[in-house]
């Protein structure tokens, strides 16, 4: 185990805050002391199957812990996912189904193994304390906060202020997540900026029933391939991680060099003198920002798909946009012709090239999709019987054949 010191440095990396510093520096020299692992919670509510750089950012530093000798606990909210996190919503969520939220956990289990150590990675589900809690238990968990409280949260008070209802279950979930870090006894909880009211009521609760009130560390938000917006599927700005690698490597070039610093910091693994000397050289103008983004998508593609895939990204990239090929490994799909011909906005929603047939008829009206290399703008688009080389943006393909 590195001393405390080198620890924190290696902690601090990439965070937005640290609630109480001084309290991580006494667990830390504690657990040197000790030898003895200390207990990092991170919750997550599985209301979306699939995961995109965007929530690797926790992941990383959940990997960091593990690396460091801490005991990384992956929180699976079964039970709060079907009420549905709140945080940053303008209006109350629809609850998932238990088979919806369990369906989506599985799929979660499978991803975060790409980047968690197996091994070293408990997984818990908070049904195993909320599913045995009586309504009396629930009713005391309830009476530990005011109503006052939960309005001070700036999006209960913004929905409250414009007369938009709030629920009394939506109240109940920072008391649930907080009560997750009671039963588990956490040392440290991590979450993104937007959870920073229900980590700070982790601590408050803590101390309510008499525990060591646990380090709250929050990390920044990822802005997507936008550089503007959080990173999301809905916004059509993510970067998934099941996504091809040929898909994945031209989305990480397409970033601009002031976001690709920050990817630097938050998802690759190089060391902080590694990385405070690669700023250094790219400011100075030793480093082309072209070239490290192009190291960047190779560690990032090498992570999920291995050396060979990465390598084969890369070469694809620089025939598609150096000489303007289509790649060599193009999705291929058959279907079987239709009447009036086959939709295409369903077929690229269908075939995951984009995350709804809504995307696909806005990028359509944008004039970014091309068949057979024509621009088109017409989202009724339907195709019939024949071959279809279709490219959407810069770097989505999908070859298409109608029999």
């Amino acid at each position: 185990m590195l001393e405390p010191d080198k620890q924190l440095e290696i902690i601090k990396r990439g965070t937005v805050e640290i609630i109480l510093e001084e309290d991580l520096k006494k667990k830390l020299e504690r657990s040197y002391k000790e030898n003895k692992s200390l207990k990092i919670k991170v919750g997550f509510d599985p209301t979306a199957p699939d995961i995109h750089l965007g929530h690797t950012v926790l992941l990383e530093k959940m990997r960091q812990f593990q690396e460091l000798g801490h005991k990384v606990i992956f929180l699976i909210g079964d039970f709060t996912g079907m009420i549905g996190d709140p945080s940053g919503k303008t209006e109350t969520r629809k609850p998932l189904t238990r088979d919806e939220v369990l369906s989506n956990a599985e799929t979660y289990k499978e991803q975060v193994f790409k980047i968690l150590d197996s091994e070293k990675t408990v997984i818990m589900f908070n049904s195993e304390w909320f599913g045995s809690m009586s309504a009396l238990d629930m009713c005391r968990l309830a009476g530990s906060e005011t109503v006052a409280r939960m309005l001070e949260r700036e999006d209960f008070k913004k929905r409250f202020q414009e007369g938009k209802p709030i629920s009394i279950l939506e109240f109940l979930y920072p008391l649930l997540q907080s009560y997750d870090s009671v039963h588990l006894k956490a040392d440290i909880e991590l979450g993104g900026t937007d959870q920073k009211f229900n980590l700070l009521m982790g601590r408050q609760l803590m101390k309510t029933y008499g525990l060591e009130e646990q380090v709250i560390i929050t990390m920044p938000l990822l802005e997507g391939l936008d550089g503007v917006h959080k990173m999301s599927k809905s916004l059509g700005n993510y970067i998934g991680i099941n996504e091809s690698p040929d898909t994945m490597f031209g989305k990480i070039m397409s970033i601009n060099d002031e976001l690709m610093l920050k990817y630097y910091e938050l998802l690759s693994h190089i060391s902080i003198e590694e990385l405070n000397q690669l700023k250094k050289d790219i400011k100075e103008g030793r480093i082309n920002p072209r070239d490290a983004k192009e190291a960047l998508a190779i560690e990032i593609v090498t992570r999920y798909y291995g050396q060979d895939k990465a390598q084969k990204a890369k070469e694809n990239f620089i025939r598609l946009f150096k000489q303007k090929e289509v790649p060599e490994d193009i999705q291929v799909v058959e279907m079987k012709a239709e009447e009036d011909g086959v939709w295409l906005p369903k077929i690229l929603k269908e075939q995951s090239v984009t995350a709804s047939t809504s995307e696909s008829i806005r990028l359509i009206k944008q004039g970014a999709v091309r068949v057979n290399d024509k621009q088109i703008y017409n989202p009724d688009i339907k195709l019939k019987a024949g071959e279809y080389v279709v490219k959407v943006g810069k770097r989505r393909f999908l070859k298409i054949k109608i029999n």
